[in-house]
């Protein structure tokens, strides 16, 4: 799956920490539109966004649900779960915690540290 957020391997240690509380939280201020963008053939279903999940051979909504007010999120079908929207980026495209970190903080436009993306 290609991602919409045009992630690209970087060294793990790049100019300082990397915020997740922020970045988590810009995150979770946006989810629905974040939600949208990940995982587009999703819909709200009362406080959950309920998706297909990509990464599998899925082929009915259901089983694949992220906490629109939380973030957490869970594939209940295959035991995969997470805390956080970066663990969901993180999931979806392969990638390590900080390289989903910092393409989130692109996508939402904010410094999450960890210095400049260019």
């Amino acid at each position: 799956m290609k991602s919409p957020l045009e992630t690209r391997r970087r060294p793990a240690a790049r100019g300082g920490p990397i915020d997740f509380r922020a970045i988590n939280t810009q995150a979770l201020i946006n989810l629905l539109a974040v939600l949208h963008r990940l995982l587009p053939s999703g819909r709200p279903e009362g406080h959950e966004y309920v998706a297909l999940n990509p990464k599998r051979a899925d082929r009915r909504f259901g089983s694949f649900k992220i906490n629109l007010t939380t973030g957490r999120w869970a594939d209940f079908a295959s035991g995969d779960r997470g805390g956080d929207p970066i663990s969901l980026v993180a999931f979806l495209f392969d990638v390590s915690q900080v390289d989903a970190a910092r393409c989130l903080a692109r996508m939402l436009g904010v410094d999450g540290g960890g210095g400049r993306d260019e």
